[in-house]
Parts: structure tokens; C-alpha cells; sequence
């Protein structure tokens, strides 16, 4: 199973693509940094929608094909509206929004020649909980949550779209936040590689059975429900 992994040089996506390649698939990775992981790669900034597409074409020809993509690149830019610069708001939209939608899109035509052909979309429990200090995070998230149910009917029979909800997980995703907005000392927080492992339960299903939506979180998350 040849499987596009973006965001795949760390974090999620890192544990999604080592995950594929234990269970025999082959990680492909598009992500602005390369992996530190040996994997077949590409670097691209899903902020720049044709340098996205040309990363796609590039990995699914390169392999011969997609038979699925998870789309597990995520950014942050916590503060309130007006202390977040515009350009650094914009780009959280940017990346995590219009980045998936770029990505798959590009996706779509060798997925569609597939029988089990699956998108895997990474959004968040703060895609249906809204915070405050975290406007440009929320309106990614909610609108990852919309553009893939819409997706989901809209490929209905043809291909299969899923929805992954993780919570807090134990990444360097907080490293670079001022102290206020990371996680404190007694929270609690998923490994990356568990949540890894219900997307490769997503995409270890047979054709014509699909996993919707999926909802993976600490028990005390806090976003959740």
C-alpha cells in the first residue's frame, strides 16, 4: 500500500509513516523539512498550493500509484486576533485548511484508480470546540471538519474519506509556544504512535467499509466532548 503522509517528517505523521512501513506499506512523505526517518520524500510548503501539487505528482508517479493519503501536517499561532500577525494567522489557514484540500485534491485522480482507494484527513477536537487564543487554529480545524464530511458525500462509492479527531498528543507541536499555551505538568497527553495506530485500523479496511469519523483523545482531554 503506497500511502502519502503529509506532515509525515514528525510528529503524527512521522508515527503514521513508521507505522506503514511496519505493517508492510510504503510511507511517502511530503512535508517542508525532511524526515529523519529513511523514507522516500519530498519537501514542499503546503502554504504553497502548486509546490503541494507538484510534491503529490511527484511521490504517486515516482511509486507507481496512491492507494491512500493522510493528511496529518498541522500548525498553530496562539494569541488573540489582534496580537497574532496577520500573515502568521493566515498561514495556519493556509496550511492546515487549504493545504489538505490542495493534497488531496491533487490526490484525487490516482486514488480514484484504486478499489480501496482512502483519504485520511487529521482534524482536532478543537474543530468543534472553539477556545479563546486560538481563532486561526479553530477556523482551520472547523473547516477540516466540513470540508471532509462534504468530501465524504461528495465520494461517496468512490473513494473512502475519514476523519481523525486526535486530542493533546506528546509531540514537539507545543515546543515552540510561549509558556501559557502548552500543556502543564500534569496534563495528560496521547503517544503519537497510538493514534498512528487508529489510522492504520482506517486504512486496514476492506473496500466498501469505511471508518467515518474517529475520535481519539486522552480520557481527560479537556476539548473533548
Amino acid at each position: 500500500m503506497n500511502v502519502l503522509i503529509t506532515g509525515g517528517a514528525s510528529g503524527l505523521g512521522a508515527a503514521v509513516a513508521r507505522k506503514v512501513a511496519e505493517d508492510g506499506g510504503r510511507p511517502l512523505v511530503l512535508d517542508r523539512y525532511p524526515p529523519k526517518d529513511d523514507v522516500e520524500h519530498m519537501q514542499a510548503d503546503l502554504a504553497d498550493r502548486r509546490s503541494a501539487e507538484n510534491a503529490v505528482h511527484g511521490l504517486a508517479r515516482a511509486a507507481g500509484g496512491l492507494n491512500a493519503v493522510v493528511t496529518a501536517a498541522g500548525i498553530d499561532a496562539c494569541g488573540t486576533l489582534c496580537e497574532v500577525p496577520a500573515e502568521d494567522w493566515e498561514r495556519v489557514v493556509q496550511v492546515n485548511l487549504l493545504g489538505t484540500a490542495a493534497v488531496v485534491r491533487a490526490a484525487l485522480p490516482y486514488l480514484e484508480n484504486e478499489p480501496r482507494g482512502r483519504v485520511v484527513t487529521v482534524a482536532s477536537t478543537l474543530g468543534f470546540k472553539a477556545v479563546s487564543d486560538a481563532t486561526a487554529y479553530c477556523a482551520s480545524k472547523f473547516g477540516v471538519v466540513g470540508f471532509t464530511r462534504a468530501l465524504a458525500t461528495e465520494l461517496a462509492g468512490r473513494v473512502a474519506v475519514t476523519m481523525v479527531v486526535p486530542g493533546g498528543m506528546s509531540t514537539a507541536f507545543f515546543d515552540d509556544r510561549p509558556e501559557q499555551y502548552k500543556p502543564g505538568p500534569d496534563a495528560e497527553l496521547n503517544r503519537p504512535e497510538d493514534v498512528a495506530a487508529t489510522i492504520a485500523f482506517v486504512l486496514s479496511q476492506p473496500s466498501g467499509c469505511e471508518v467515518r469519523e474517529l475520535v481519539v483523545c486522552p480520557s481527560r482531554e479537556p476539548s473533548w466532548p
